[in-house]
């Protein structure tokens, strides 16, 4: 992330940084995996930088090619490519039996793919936009999700299924939902979401290899992010299912994000250091399996915590989060484990969902309210959780 610019706030800088294409970790960095060497580097800044979409397309023509259980469908998949052209040139590639149309049916896709799983094949659904795999949900939670226990492991599910997710791309009803918490309260789904084109890669690729169901969600407005470090011929190791990464060290308090809410984490970390405020943010990648290890070390290093997620509020995967934070850490924690999130109505009409979406601004006014041990007052005057105040005018006293 830039810093700052001349002239301008850092909140106003910052904001400017969580709208750029997102490219990465800090610095480049991929979760962990250690930085190529110096001729890769080389090759990496002749090469023109690639997109999420481009890094989902390719794992799917890796994971087609290696694998002739492999097959794609959905709407519009085929001959068009998908909306977001994520399965371009692939029925072209691979034939109309390996990437194929659907009916607009999506619990007859779905179903379709259970009986195809059960046969020893691994089937790639795509649903074409999040709250368009509403009425796939009795397949998913009834079979999907069930079939493995069901048969004491006789019959594995080897199935992913594909959801382009979250706001921030100007759609309009049943196409810009965060409905992760419904299937995180699916036991048997596995739920992952990348917010890096490593990660775009290197977790689908895992996710078509594993016999449990896999959500795979995709952040739309992350589908055109870049990064000049990612080889499609040669993709470096991402950690699994299962892991979080921490994106950024710091030492104040922790940011638990993931997903499209990743780059906005990243920029407020940036404008916080304004004010001597160094916060970690920790990509969770997977939100089931819960990686408990990497946050629970995180919070207990900087003692304060905020999870930061587009889902709504009330009953939203920030809730367990926070939950679990607070058993977890109990004795670490020198304040509330805070959120922030959407709103708890449906998604906006495109001209107000700027309005309801987490932005640098919310994520700033509540690492404000960690009670940090000072004796600094906001600039109006005003004391409590309700107050909104400018990144300048926040404490640097509790600063850890």
């Amino acid at each position: 992330m830039s810093t700052a610019t001349s002239g301008a706030s850092p909140a106003a800088a910052a904001r400017q940084d969580a709208q750029r294409p997102y490219a990465g970790g800090e610095s480049g960095s991929t979760g962990g995996v250690d930085a190529p060497g110096g001729e890769q580097r080389s090759a990496a800044r002749s090469r023109k930088p690639a997109t999420m979409a481009q890094a989902l397309n390719r794992a799917l023509h890796d994971a087609l090619a290696e694998d002739p259980d492999v097959l794609v469908l959905g709407e519009d998949v085929g001959t068009l490519g998908g909306v977001f052209r994520v399965t371009d040139g692939l029925a072209a590639q691979f034939g109309a039996e390996r990437c194929a149309d659907t009916p607009l049916a999506e619990a007859g896709i779905l179903g379709t793919a259970v009986g195809m799983a059960m046969y020893g094949m691994r089937p790639v659904v795509e649903m074409q936009f999040d709250a368009f795999a509403y009425p796939a949900f009795e397949q998913l939670v009834s079979h999907v999700a069930r079939m493995r226990n069901r048969t004491r492991g006789a019959l594995p599910m080897p199935i992913t299924v594909r959801v382009p997710y979250g706001g921030g791309i100007g759609g309009v009803e049943h196409h810009s939902d965060s409905s992760e918490a419904y299937y995180m309260a699916t036991p048997g789904l596995h739920v992952v979401t990348p917010a890096t084109v490593e990660d775009a890669y290197g977790l689908l690729r895992e996710s078509i290899a594993s016999d449990d169901p896999v959500i795979f969600l995709e952040p739309k407005r992350l589908y055109w992010g870049r990064s000049a470090d990612w080889s499609p011929e040669r993709p470096a190791p991402v950690p699994g299912i299962g892991r979080a990464a921490v994106r950024r060290s710091g030492t104040s308090a922790t940011l638990i994000t993931y997903g499209p809410s990743v780059p906005v984490c990243l920029a407020a970390a940036e404008a916080a250091r304004e004010d001597g405020l160094e916060l970690e943010v920790v990509d969770l990648r997977s939100l089931v399996p819960f990686d408990e290890e990497t946050v629970t070390a995180s919070v207990r290093r900087t003692g304060r915590a905020v999870v930061v997620h587009e889902s709504a509020g009330f009953a939203g995967p920030g809730a367990e989060l926070a939950a679990r934070v607070s058993e977890r850490c109990f004795h670490y924690l020198e304040a509330p484990v805070l959120r922030v999130a959407g709103f708890d109505i449906p998604y906006p009409p495109p001209m107000l969902e700027r309005h309801h979406l987490p932005d640098v601004e919310r994520v700033l006014d509540a690492v404000a309210r960690l009670q940090w041990e000072s004796d600094w007052v906001p600039e109006d005057g005003t004391v409590g959780g309700g107050s909104t105040v400018g990144v300048a005018g926040r404490g640097r006293g509790g600063a850890r």
